[in-house]
């Protein structure tokens, strides 16, 4: 028998049902409700197991209601599903409930599908190209900067050169628009100025100085240090200034840079000594485990590069309508990351002024993209008939159970009961399906997102 009464599609994903559950089985529910009401209430005047039913419900009869709606309705949407083979992508929205005595119970369910997508071509995609391979210069880079991060800073009586490291005070001397408009100081500043007190203080020492002023720590000609301060600070030595402009957001400021101290950089060599840090016996072995740790990094990075690319093609290839829900399920979720990330640097979340819309709106284009990504892929693990062997989800379970010090079955438990171990199959298959596309060797290691409790 149908429970579906009526069925319309409002959108390229969105589709409205009314569901009708019978009568006979509405008031069936009723009675055990009633009955287990009935059986445990206490009430006034009445031994607990012996209040009459009339009573129950006219005392409960909300919530005997709610009661009859939540035990059938999950039996019903599966009905409703299976019948018109939907394949949900969220679960449903129910609105427009009606339960009457004597009358069937009727609502609406909202519910955002998985699109039909058409899958055309699946190859020939122009991916980067590259290899592993490692030069030695790069070697000598990788060492090089090694060794600087192990490096020592010794203070120099000298102007101060390249790769030094300049410490002091850096004072915004930028004038004031008040004061500028003016002309200068005004008679105020001026009498302020002249206020000393008995012991030579005047009154802006007691206030502190009005210039704002940071701690500055320049490594000149590195890659985080502005290349007008580097040019300002060259050549300078303890006890001097210099003065540079600098933009700040839209505007151009003026600093005052004040040397406290120069330093140089001592730099260990390169020998077993150094190695030793490592825990190595050589600087030999030392050189091999950096071009190892390159050669997989640039492996890595070649392989994001050919995903993403991939990724990129296919969306070109496939247009499709997006859900609507996913979509802000998702961006929800990117937003919720991105408050926990900034909470554990122990940024005050409700101090932070952070305009949560406005950065919504930056996040929805990634959020699409997600999505997106998704739903194609699920559809190319469909026609490709993509498949988790037997053991691949149990050797993923168990990397991540050693990872967190718990049983592999504890933490299968955990997922299965949170809901979550269904979408890990489901990104575990999307992953299959890039290693699919991209060529390569089922063999092949492949990390897979921990991250992967998404809804497409």
């Amino acid at each position: 028998m149908s429970v579906v009464t009526s069925y319309e599609e409002t959108g390229p994903c969105l589709k409205k049902l009314t569901i009708e559950v019978p009568v006979e089985a509405v008031e069936a529910e009723m009675k055990r409700v009633v009955r287990s009401f009935s059986k445990n209430v206490k009430m006034p005047g009445f031994r607990q197991g012996k209040v009459p039913a009339s009573v129950v419900q006219k005392r409960f009869g909300e919530e005997i209601k709610q009661e009859v709606v939540d035990r059938l309705l999950p039996d019903y949407w599966q009905k409703a599903q299976a019948e018109k083979e939907l394949d949900p992508l969220l679960p449903p929205r129910f609105e427009g409930l009606e339960l009457e005595p004597g009358q069937p119970m009727t609502l609406v369910a909202l519910v955002e599908t998985r699109p039909e997508i058409n899958l055309g071509e699946l190859g020939d995609f122009d991916l980067p190209k590259g290899d592993a391979d490692l030069s030695d210069d790069e070697l000598d880079e990788a060492l090089g900067d090694l060794q600087r991060h192990h490096a020592t800073w010794t203070t120099v009586d000298r102007p101060a050169a390249h790769g030094d490291l300049v410490i002091g005070e850096l004072i915004d001397i930028t004038e004031d628009d008040a004061v500028a408009a003016d002309g200068g100081d005004t008679a105020a500043d001026e009498a302020a100025a002249d206020d000393e007190t008995a012991d030579g203080e005047s009154s802006d020492d007691k206030a502190g100085p009005k210039s704002r002023t940071e701690p500055l720590y320049a490594e000149l000609g590195a890659s985080g240090v502005d290349e007008e301060l580097t040019l300002a600070l060259t050549g300078r030595s303890a006890g001097q200034t210099a003065e540079v402009t600098r933009t700040v957001g839209d505007a151009e400021r003026q600093f005052r840079a004040e040397i406290r101290e120069v330093q140089e950089q001592d730099l260990p060599e390169l020998d077993d000594e150094f190695a030793a840090k490592f825990s190595l016996d050589s600087i030999a072995d030392l050189r091999d485990g950096v071009a190892q740790d390159l050669k997989r990094s640039k492996a890595q990075k070649l392989r994001a590069e050919r995903e993403k690319s991939l990724l990129e093609q296919l969306r070109e290839r496939h247009p499709i309508e997006l859900p609507a829900g996913v979509i802000e399920k998702e961006n929800e979720r990117m937003l919720q990351d991105y408050a926990e990330r900034i909470h554990a640097q122990g940024v005050d979340i409700e101090q932070a002024g952070i305009d949560w819309k406005a950065l919504a709106g930056q996040l929805t284009p990634e959020a699409e993209r997600r999505v997106h990504d998704r739903l194609l892929l699920d559809a190319v693990v469909a026609a490709e008939a993509v498949e988790l062997q037997a053991d691949e989800l149990e050797r993923f379970l168990s990397m991540i159970a050693a990872q967190q010090n718990q049983p592999t079955h504890q933490l299968r438990q955990q997922l299965t009961e949170s809901g979550r171990l269904e979408p890990l199959k489901a990104q575990m298959l999307r992953e299959k399906a890039v290693r699919h596309l991209l060529g390569e060797d089922e063999s092949e290691a492949s990390e897979v997102a921990t991250d992967s409790e998404d809804d497409a």
